[in-house]
């Protein structure tokens, strides 16, 4: 099971949807972690054992290239454009009951593959 780490910039609404389906998912704000750089928040939820989840698709692609280039290891990255709650938590549903951690780690997983 694919357990995740919300940026700060994802609602915690969708954390709560998710969590009421029995996934774990905990938000930078629960964490006590906002306001720290991208590759900080990457690294704590690397860290955890958590894939982390995003609308900041720009510079999260960057450092996920960095890392690739380094061959330093990453919990995995699903990016996302911001859409409607409810979009995002179907696709989010779709992805993790589908998906195992192996796949994503040191990946980049688009949230938009998971939209129907």
């Amino acid at each position: 099971m694919i357990n995740l780490y919300f940026d700060e910039d994802v609602p915690e609404a969708i954390a709560a949807a998710l969590r009421l389906r029995g996934y774990d998912v905990i938000t930078v704000k629960e964490a006590s972690r906002k306001g720290l750089s991208d590759i900080d928040q990457l690294k704590y939820a690397t860290s955890e054992g958590r894939t982390i989840f995003t609308f900041n698709v720009a510079d999260f692609h960057k450092i996920h290239t960095d890392l690739v280039k380094k061959r330093i290891d990453h919990g995995g990255i699903i990016l996302s454009k911001q859409l409607p709650i409810g979009i995002i938590v179907k696709a989010l549903l779709k992805l993790l009951s589908d998906v195992k951690f192996e796949k994503i780690k040191n990946n980049i997983i688009w949230l938009s593959d998971w939209i129907k």
